[in-house]
């Protein structure tokens, strides 16, 4: 904890003052983030430091495993921010953000490992889906790491399936004012993957051409 306060001293007295302007103008004006970005908790994966976004730019939520529930099934904090963010805060885009070497995905492998976490193990039931795809759709015989990199894919892509069952979500969508990403952050290189949802895979976003979206804005109303 010393390294903690001492970091707090050194923002207030070194950091602050040239940033006091842009931190009046958000307690004044509020905030306007760009995103919501759903990541997860782990200690090694900062959004801000990995978007290099300043304060005010991104709207952050940040779980164990980078998780949406689905709607219907849980009224916590993961569904108050999503919700939040596209209703109050207008945002436009939602992006959840995975990682390599994900404990969270490492428990749902290992469930056996959880005993002692019950409320952890009923969390990860939200990423079942991206097991069962894993063990039943990819081809067997893979090593360890490859199965958890596996999983852990899979496992934004079933969250981003999630979001789209919140009502909010799935209005803006309607309207063509949403669109969704699904990156993931690989720790030992610090490349981010980018899914591209017509083409069904990730692939490495590299500065140089148009960014890959999961869920573009596409204004659509299934009764007309």
């Amino acid at each position: 904890m010393d390294d903690l306060f001492h970091g707090m001293a050194r923002f207030r007295a070194e950091v602050f003052p040239s940033q006091q302007p842009l931190y009046q103008k958000l307690a004044t004006d509020g905030q306007q983030p760009q995103a919501l970005v759903i990541s997860c908790a782990d200690s090694r994966v900062v959004p801000e430091l990995i978007t290099q976004s300043g304060p005010g730019q991104i709207f952050v939520c940040r779980n164990a495993g980078n998780i949406v529930p689905p709607f219907s099934q849980a009224n916590g904090g993961v569904s108050s921010a999503i919700e939040y963010a596209v209703v109050a805060l207008g945002v436009r885009d939602i992006v959840v953000c995975g990682h390599s070497d994900c404990g969270a995905m490492k428990g749902l492998l290992h469930p056996e490992a959880l005993q002692d976490m019950p409320n952890v193990a009923a969390w990860l039931r939200h990423s079942h889906a991206a097991h069962r795809v894993v063990c039943e759709a990819y081809p067997p015989g893979r090593s360890e790491r490859e199965v958890l990199r596996s999983v852990s894919l899979e496992n934004v892509v079933a969250q981003l399936n999630h979001l789209r069952t919140h009502p909010s979500v799935a209005a803006k969508i309607a309207r063509g004012q949403l669109r969704l990403h699904g990156w993931f952050f690989e720790l030992e290189s610090g490349d981010v993957l980018a899914y591209d949802g017509a083409a069904g895979r990730f692939g490495r976003i590299d500065g140089a051409g148009s960014l890959p979206v999961a869920l573009p804005p596409m204004p659509r109303l299934a009764a007309e």
